[in-house]
């Protein structure tokens, strides 16, 4: 047998012959495609460099059709095939580890606004969603800190985020039905709803590639973006505590440590020796959230009404604010966990403990409670990893953001992906049983 480059120019040729899709094999192309935002884990940028593992070729079809046509090809060529969307993923779940095609999904666009859903390519933006949206009337569900990401990516490769609080992860609900192109030879696309959507969301593709989706959306809402400051975390964890109460929810709630203060980057000035919490909330509970801010002993910075503004509080929560820290400072090496308990709360010294030397902590609010990425500076893998049990140890659930293994529903995805993927051409190297590192814990997500 031939090698998977010649084999991926044979199957190029016939996508192209066949109008498929648009081919490139133009090395900076290759080299951008090829990895995505995993540059943010020091593990993943030892492991996983840009540049290290290329795709032979990349390919973005048109249509949902065209994504089934160009796997039946891929399928006949024995060519891997690595599915990506906007490339704001942060795992490395898009790293083409055998070559082969990148399939670039970004040309999938079409937005159609239902009563109470709204239906879209795989590859369209969920600035774009949430424009049309917006204009129908609709808000989405939920959507990530970087929401320029694609919706096919968010739910293929992503979890929580703005909305979250009220609405879970992308495994609760917000998919009704999704539109799947197995690598199977078949050439065809079905359609999954209810249960049987388990084993396509948070699984990289490696069950087969989501090319058109279904998900929920609400009633717009009116949103105003709050900044509070605080002079100590007992304060802040107490006004962040304070938010599940509020009714309608929050839909987002970001805290930050005064080390992480200095680098957001905020529309209003933020006070760098204070702790600062933001939060996305219904317009006619600001005066409950700032009566909470105050009760707790802060003070209420700014409000801001401009719907802009949310998705600029959005991004600086979740691991966002941690990039923004390794961006001011290029000269240390920081990494962070993601975790879920009320030790968040009541006990950050002891969170902190889990790590040697400065450890900080960005807070947010799900609805069982408070999550944190517990921000620490690299000392290697094996030291990274050793603070798993201790925080564990503290009734913490953790997650490793610095792994690219399917970490959800894994016996079930592999059953799925021997009948929708039986030569293991999806997405290499990305399911397994057995990895050989495993850090993938339950953060409480399903």
């Amino acid at each position: 047998m031939t090698g998977i480059p010649q084999r991926t120019a044979r199957a190029a040729a016939e996508i192209t012959r066949l109008g498929a899709g648009a081919v490139s094999t133009e090395k900076g192309l290759l080299t951008t495609v090829s990895s995505d935002w995993s540059r943010m884990s020091p593990v993943l940028q030892e492991k996983v460099p840009p540049g290290r593992y290329l795709a032979d070729a990349v390919v973005r079809p048109a249509t949902g059709e065209d994504v089934a046509t160009v796997l039946k090809v891929a399928f006949e060529h024995d060519v891997p095939v690595t599915p990506r969307g906007a490339g704001t993923g942060n795992y490395g779940q898009a790293t083409p580890f055998d070559g082969g095609l990148l399939l670039d999904l970004r040309a999938l666009t079409g937005v159609r606004v239902g009563a109470d859903t709204v239906t879209t390519g795989a590859g369209a933006r969920m600035t774009a969603i949430d424009r049309v949206l917006r204009a129908a009337g609709r808000d989405l569900w939920i959507y990530p800190s970087t929401k320029s990401s694609t919706l096919g990516g968010f739910v293929g490769g992503g979890s929580a985020g703005t909305g979250s609080i009220e609405h879970g992860t992308t495994s609760d609900g917000l998919v009704v039905a999704a539109t799947i192109a197995p690598m199977d030879g078949s050439g065809e696309l079905f359609t999954v709803t209810g249960e049987d959507l388990t084993p396509y969301i948070h699984t990289y593709g490696v069950t087969g590639v989501i090319v058109e989706l279904e998900v929920r959306t609400d009633p717009a809402r009116e949103w105003t973006s709050i900044y509070a400051a605080f002079d100590s975390y007992a304060e802040l964890a107490a006004a962040h505590r304070s938010l599940l109460d509020v009714r309608p929810l929050p839909r987002l709630c970001s805290g930050d440590e005064p080390a992480l203060v200095s680098t957001l980057n905020a529309p209003v000035a933020l006070d760098p020796e204070r702790f600062s919490l933001r939060v996305i909330a219904d317009s006619s509970t600001v005066d409950q959230v700032s009566e909470r801010v105050r009760t707790a002993g802060g003070d209420v910075v700014a409000e801001l009404g401009d719907y802009a503004e949310s998705d600029r509080l959005s991004g600086m929560s979740y691991n966002h604010p941690i990039w923004f820290l390794q961006r001011a400072h290029p000269d240390r090496s920081w990494f962070h966990m993601e975790t879920g308990g009320v030790a968040i709360w009541d006990d950050p010294d002891a969170v902190r403990a889990c790590y040697e030397g400065p450890v900080h902590l960005h807070l947010e609010v799900f609805a069982h409670g408070p999550g944190a990425m517990v921000v620490a500076e690299y000392r290697g893998e094996q030291a990274m990893l050793d603070g798993i049990p201790r925080m564990e140890a503290l009734g913490m659930g953790v997650h490793s953001p610095h792994q690219w293994y399917v970490d959800r529903s894994v016996e079930l995805a592999i059953a799925t992906a021997r009948r929708t993927d039986p030569k293991g051409l999806l997405n290499p190297g990305k399911l397994t049983a057995t990895p050989p590192v495993d850090s993938r814990v339950d953060i409480g997500v399903r």
